[in-house]
């Protein structure tokens, strides 16, 4: 038989604090881009629910049918039309504020329970041809930051932000590797090629610590010291900003423009091309299960193409 939970009114708290509450246990560095994307989401859904009450909208009231009508009609207003990674994310959001009110005691119940996630039609188109990456990382016209940063994401299969996250005093230029922090801020260590090893010492010319990518100009807004350059002022680059160079770079590339993970799911699909066994293929991605890695380990239309080739009775000789 199951344990009787006594039921008890929900305690009064208004949504803002709730929100503010909620975002507080969020406090890790590893958290730091969930509590950003969260909290976005749920300020709207704060805005929305407080409209026409000037004391604020009580989390209480997401008890009553009509706030579960209310939540349910304005986030798939907001998110239907979107894609189904943008509709969970912010529905996870929801979802997880929810939960810590209903701990907390301000909510009985949750108030999204009529929505549900939405599955993604797999994309198999994501790697990038070889030659097109090559083509790519071999221009002239690339400024050495972006070159050094496309270079490293793909020759390491480490995601961007990772990368982006190094320091100087993290990089062995001798070994070529560095140290960076993975999904959960578990230590671990990426390892770059020639191409890579010999771009490095130009990037950081005579810095001996901070950031290794920066912005273009000094920092305009206070930053942690951690995210500045000592000797310069400049800020660490963004993931965004980095996005931005990298969408300009290669909006007249084939297939373009792309994306900074597409670099990444490029690497990985062509060391499985080659031939990598699935223990090196975690170790070079940094995933933890097999499962995590089944979709970028997928063979290439390319290498596909190829394969018939090769195998195909009939062709010329």
């Amino acid at each position: 038989m199951g344990n009787v939970r006594p039921i008890t009114p929900p305690t009064a708290m208004a949504i803002g604090p709730a929100i503010s509450a909620y975002l507080a246990t969020l406090s890790g560095p590893e958290q730091r881009g969930t509590r950003t994307v969260y909290r976005s989401t749920l300020r709207a859904l704060a805005a929305e629910m407080s409209t026409g009450n000037s004391a604020g909208f009580p989390t209480a009231e997401f008890d009553t049918e009509a706030s579960v009508e209310r939540l349910t009609d304005w986030f798939t207003t907001r998110w239907a039309n979107r894609a189904p990674a943008t509709w969970n994310r912010n529905l996870d959001a929801v979802r997880a504020a929810t939960r810590y009110w209903m701990d907390q005691g301000w909510i009985s119940s949750d108030p999204s329970r009529r929505l549900r996630r939405r599955g993604r039609a797999p994309d198999r188109t994501r790697a990038l041809p070889r030659g097109d990456v090559e083509d790519f990382l071999a221009r002239e016209d690339l400024e050495l930051r972006l070159k050094v940063l496309a270079r490293m994401l793909y020759e390491t299969a480490a995601r961007a932000s990772e990368v982006l996250a190094l320091d100087i005093e993290e990089v062995d230029l001798r070994n070529r590797c560095a140290k960076v922090r993975r999904k959960g801020n578990a230590v671990d260590v990426i390892v770059w090629q020639t191409g890579t090893a010999r771009l490095l010492p130009r990037l950081i010319g005579g810095r001996k610590k901070g950031p290794l990518f920066l912005t273009d100009r000094k920092a305009r807004v206070p930053l942690a010291a951690a995210d500045l350059d000592p000797a310069t002022g400049k800020a660490r680059l963004s993931y965004r900003r980095a996005a931005e160079l990298f969408t300009a770079a290669t909006a007249a590339c084939p297939g373009g423009p792309w994306t900074l993970h597409q670099l990444r799911h490029s690497a990985l699909t062509h060391a499985a091309e080659d031939g990598a066994n699935t223990s090196t293929l975690l170790a070079f991605s940094g995933h933890t299960n097999v499962a995590s890695l089944a979709r970028y380990a997928r063979v290439s239309a390319e290498a596909l193409t190829r394969w018939q080739h090769q195998r195909d009775p009939h062709r010329r000789r």
